[in-house]
């Protein structure tokens, strides 16, 4: 990839010359309209207009995924045609966008999910050359600072999830984070909808869950990651992971798509702590097959933030995502953004998880450079949040020596105890 241009793939629709769309599109994002206007030379569109670098035709459909007024409005829809789908490479220069990650997630989407020629587009893929991602921020911590920082190593770390906004006391919170430290947790997070509470406010909270943490790491040399929920207003978050530097802590959560890409790059410039990147209302972006993001080109993106860890979801767990994808999405956080650099970051595996998916993970991702969290797979363990801690790191310890769950679990209880009664429930 030349160093002077990024490349977006698109997935489209339409009833009209897939070619002819290409050119739209790459016009549209870049130095077009839909006519020339004053001072549009030829030199200038030569050097700013985007280029279509490849058209891959697709299947063939009988109607149209996506509803378009513009066709309604000239007929289209009335005419019979069958609706091409294509697969488009566009290059961009850099020189249009330079280092503004706001600029270039418009330039890359924007205004084209509203294109009238499409009946639906997908952003597939970026590829970024590397001179110009070393433009934008790095991960602080990424997966080797965030493995120092908790002292675990060959294994996952080991996570779960409290709620506070169900209604726990910041000091509630605190001695439940207390009993999560003893039994052996190495990553704990807020729930993305527990944010600064009356009955619980984050000032408190950070306070009496640190304590915590710091008594459990006097007394073990164990430090417990936790990852403080502080989305809010940029000057809060500021504030918010100034307090959790000071108490001791290690790392803070966000919710990417509601605090934005300036919000977190301006975090990231402001702390060393690990940021936990969390996706929480993907899903607006990406359940229609024919709309939206792929998790490629939206990490991506985020990672141009500097955040250190990525929410993917969990294998066999209680959304809507496939296995398949949930992999993918793995294997791309783990993946450099450009050849020969080192800005992986750590993928966070959760929802629906215990000591049975666990085989499932380790084939699909073949390392422990992962988070696993598990909130039922621990805290609901009929020997208590120990022994669910103990069950998922026998599974962990089994899968990589080879072993399979169940000889395991003859000389581990606590995993038996597990499959036993977890195995149950997902039969």
């Amino acid at each position: 990839m030349a160093g002077d241009r990024f490349t977006a793939t698109y997935l489209i629709e339409t009833p009209l010359d897939p070619a002819a769309v290409a050119e739209v599109l790459a016009g549209e994002q870049s130095s077009g309209t839909f006519t020339r206007v004053a001072g549009e030379t030829d030199e200038l569109r030569e050097r700013a207009r985007a280029q279509v670098e490849s058209i891959e035709l697709l299947d063939v459909a009988d109607r149209p995924s996506l509803p378009n007024g513009w066709m309604s409005r000239k007929g289209i829809f009335d005419t019979g045609r069958r609706w091409q789908r294509a697969r488009l490479r566009v290059s961009f220069p850099v020189a249009n966008v330079r280092a503004n990650l706001p600029t270039l997630a418009a330039t890359v989407s924007g205004n084209l999910f509203d294109l009238g020629e499409v009946t639906g587009l997908r952003l597939e893929r970026l590829d970024l050359p590397a001179s110009y991602r070393l433009q934008f921020d790095l991960p602080k911590q990424g997966i080797g600072g965030t493995r120092k920082l908790t002292g675990v190593s060959g294994r996952p770390l080991i996570g779960t999830i409290i709620k506070p906004n169900v209604g726990l006391t910041a000091e509630a919170t605190g001695e439940l984070v207390g009993q999560l430290c003893a039994a052996g947790v190495d990553f704990i997070k807020d729930d993305e909808c527990s944010g600064d509470p009356a009955h619980a406010p984050l000032h408190d909270r950070i306070r009496a869950v640190m304590r915590r943490v710091r008594d459990h790491e006097q007394r073990t040399g164990k430090h417990v990651m936790v990852a403080f929920h502080i989305s809010d207003e940029v000057d809060a978050m500021r504030r918010h992971a100034d307090l959790v530097e000071q108490e001791g802590g290690s790392c803070v959560m966000a919710s990417l798509n509601w605090c934005g890409y300036s919000a977190l790059q301006t975090l990231r410039r402001h702390t060393g702590l690990a940021i936990h990147g969390h996706r929480n209302g993907y899903g607006a972006l990406s359940r229609h097959p024919l709309l939206g993001f792929s998790f490629q080109a939206y990490q991506t993106l985020w990672r141009l933030s500097g955040v250190d860890h990525m929410h993917v979801h969990g294998l066999q767990g209680k959304f809507s995502q496939t296995d398949e994808e949930v992999i993918e999405s793995a294997h791309d956080t783990l993946s450099p953004l450009a050849p020969g650099l080192d800005d992986a970051v750590m993928p966070a595996f959760s929802n629906g998880q215990w000591a049975g998916t666990v085989p499932a993970t380790w084939e699909a991702v073949k390392t422990p450079d992962l988070m696993f969290m598990a909130g039922g797979g621990i805290l609901a363990h009929p020997g208590g949040p120990a022994a669910g801690v103990a069950s998922l790191q026998q599974a962990w310890d089994a899968v990589q020596r080879g072993e399979t769950l169940d000889d395991r679990a003859a000389r581990s209880p606590e995993l038996r105890q597990a499959l036993d009664f977890f195995g149950r429930k997902a039969a």
